[in-house]
């Protein structure tokens, strides 16, 4: 404990290290969120679902904050239903049985720009007869106007845009740009105020029922904007911090101890112990690296835990284990462990409790600095279209942006997002990193002093 605190306060004179720090904190925290906000079978099916799971979002939209940093106000996206301010429900029974059913929708729209795409979605509910509905708009301005008259289904979509007789009545217009027109102004920019939408419904028998979810598509839409299947980017970009991490922490943790584990063996078994280990390190160095794990994942499989395996696999045998070596073999000749072999403690004793231990504090910093190496190996397999197809992360983020085309479509927020939570987290262990490099490696700590003095 006294090592740990002596440790910690070395740690805390290092700004840089204090940034890493809270830095690192921050992407755990959001790790917990993800993964308690949104399960992992919920992500899933989330990220893989279609138009039936994100009809209420619209397409290839950026995130909604960019109105913080624009003059003109683009229209964000918004719905409005039962379970939301802005819905009223009226019901009036008749005495045939037949209900009316009104239903009013009421939004302030304060925007300088048209929405992309406006809809109702109905589920109703009847016996034998089609309830019958008519829509109404009402503008800030006082104006009604009637939209149609509409025979209802089970189930219905309505889209302004697609109602080629409102259109005609609109003098061919755009129904989601005129009906925000102001007619006393200038048509280029909406009118903005209160707007109301009342559906007035007739239910035939007492049992039936009308209900309907409008949804208004803008130019914007939530923290981090949609992509070409209208899916919230948010779910990836959230995801992506417990599975980089993950993936990070793994691979370093079971590369470094494993590599030190086989430099241990190697140099206390001595003779072809030694020299098999020593083979097979120059035989992995001389391998192309990346290139095998291009090959694992287009010809084997792309699951993260298999590129996981194979990562930790290839990086065991690396000229790491030559440097570990040669520390071990001075490490070797030291008095305490010629006092340990003489009352009687094993091999595997000596290598496990004697051996590694005294060169663990130098594993530390090597094993902080090379988790964003391989946070990024698992980014750039995924950008290259060898991700795991299941999971929402970061480098599949990229990897959707290139191949729908967000580049050239300057869908900028698509490849800026993950990218920047990339550098974030490489930033937060290379600062750590380097802190624990000067308070462990006796050679920094001893110029650091000196530069000090």
């Amino acid at each position: 404990m006294k090592t740990i605190k002596r440790t910690f306060k070395e740690i805390m004179r290092y700004p840089s290290a204090v940034t890493g720090m809270i830095m690192i904190l921050i992407l755990i925290i959001i790790s917990a969120y993800a993964m308690i906000s949104i399960p992992y079978n919920q992500a899933i099916g989330l990220w893989r679902g279609g138009e039936e799971v994100w009809y209420r979002n619209p397409k290839n939209v950026p995130p909604a904050w960019l109105n913080w940093f624009s003059k003109e106000k683009k229209a964000v996206s918004f719905v409005i239903n039962n379970e939301q301010e802005g819905f009223q429900r009226d019901v009036v029974e008749n005495s045939d049985g037949s209900r009316l059913i009104t239903l009013t929708y009421t939004f302030d729209y304060q925007y300088d720009g048209f929405p992309q795409e406006m809809m109702f979605y109905f589920s109703n509910t009847f016996a034998s007869k089609q309830p019958f509905a008519t829509i109404t708009w009402v503008t800030p301005d006082g104006r009604n106007i009637r939209l149609g008259d509409y025979r209802l289904d089970a189930s219905y979509v309505y889209r302004f845009s697609q109602d080629a007789n409102l259109q005609v009545r609109l003098m061919g217009h755009k129904p989601q740009e005129a009906l925000f027109y102001d007619t006393q102004g200038d048509t280029s920019t909406p009118l903005n105020g209160t707007y109301q939408i009342i559906i007035s419904a007739v239910a035939w028998e007492p049992e039936d029922d009308v209900n309907a979810e409008f949804v208004l598509h803008g130019e914007l839409y939530g923290a981090a904007g949609t992509d070409i299947y209208r899916r919230d980017l948010t779910v990836a970009l959230l995801w992506g911090v417990p599975v980089a991490l993950a993936f990070g922490l793994l691979a370093a943790l079971g590369t470094s101890l494993l590599t030190m584990l086989f430099a241990a063996i190697g140099a206390w078994y001595d003779g072809w112990v030694d020299g098999l280990i020593q083979r097979i390190t120059e035989v992995n160095m001389v391998l192309p690296f990346l290139s095998i794990l291009v090959m694992i994942g287009t010809f084997y499989s792309r699951s993260i835990w298999t590129i996981l395996g194979a990562t930790v696999m290839l990086s065991i045998f690396t000229g790491q284990i030559k440097t570990l070596r040669a520390a071990f073999i001075q490490v070797k000749e030291s008095t305490y462990i010629e006092a340990a072999r003489a009352y009687g403690a094993s091999n595997w004793r000596l290598i496990i409790l004697y051996l590694i231990p005294r060169l663990v504090p130098t594993l530390i910093p090597g094993l902080v600095s090379s988790v964003p190496t391989f946070v990024f190996l698992e980014a750039s397999l995924a950008v290259l279209g060898l991700g795991d197809p299941t999971l929402p992360t970061w480098g599949k983020l990229i990897n959707d942006a290139f191949v729908n085309g967000a580049l050239y479509k300057g869908q900028y927020y698509w490849i800026l997002e993950p990218a920047v939570l990339l550098m974030f987290t490489g930033l937060a262990f290379a600062l750590l990193g380097f802190a624990l490099d000067r308070i462990f490696n006796p050679r920094d700590r001893k110029s650091t002093r000196l530069n000090s003095s």
